[in-house]
């Protein structure tokens, strides 16, 4: 199936999902990923997510996996992970309304980390593929996932100015 039929067939399909309009202002205020999305954008959107559950302790991806999707937290706590020198470090840790791997939509590369449930936790999984079927979803969510990478990195900025300061002790 070309991608254009991909498109066309996403964009007559109704959503599946029927949400009280309270629910979806409160998706939209706090999922930053969604910000600035119409209703029926929205529901376009969501309609598009695989939904799936991860039980404490698993791994929702592997760092080195190829990264076609990215998730969005809808309950439970993950951890964001690497393995340096034999040890696991700890890089973040993020729970419902936070997304995770959106690295994938605007990169071609191998995951980053790895992410592990550290509670029963449930996920939105959205292709990158599905996603560009949609110009109207697609656009703003790739500017919201410059936005919170954005934030991230003024986090990290944050983090290792604090590092250096203190190993630049007296």
């Amino acid at each position: 199936m070309s991608a254009e039929n991909v498109r066309a067939e996403v964009m007559a399909r109704q959503p599946v999902l029927k949400l009280d309009p309270a629910i979806i202002q409160k998706i939209k205020q706090q999922v930053p990923i969604f910000k600035g999305m119409t209703p029926d954008c929205l529901m376009r959107t969501l309609a598009m997510a695989e939904y799936f559950s991860v039980k404490a302790g698993e791994v929702v991806f592997n760092e080195e996996d190829i990264g076609e999707s990215f998730f969005v937290l809808i309950a439970g706590e993950v951890r964001v992970e690497k393995l340096r020198n034999g040890q696991v470090v700890e890089l973040a840790r993020l729970s419902a309304g936070q997304c995770v791997g959106e690295m994938a939509l605007v990169s071609k590369q191998l995951r980053s980390a790895t992410v592990r449930a550290i509670r029963d936790t449930v996920t939105m999984r959205f292709y990158r593929e599905l996603i560009d079927t949609n110009p109207e979803s697609a656009h703003i969510i790739y500017r919201n996932i410059a936005s919170i990478l954005a934030s991230r990195l003024d986090d990290s900025s944050v983090m290792l100015a604090d590092l250096a300061g203190r190993n630049t002790g007296p």
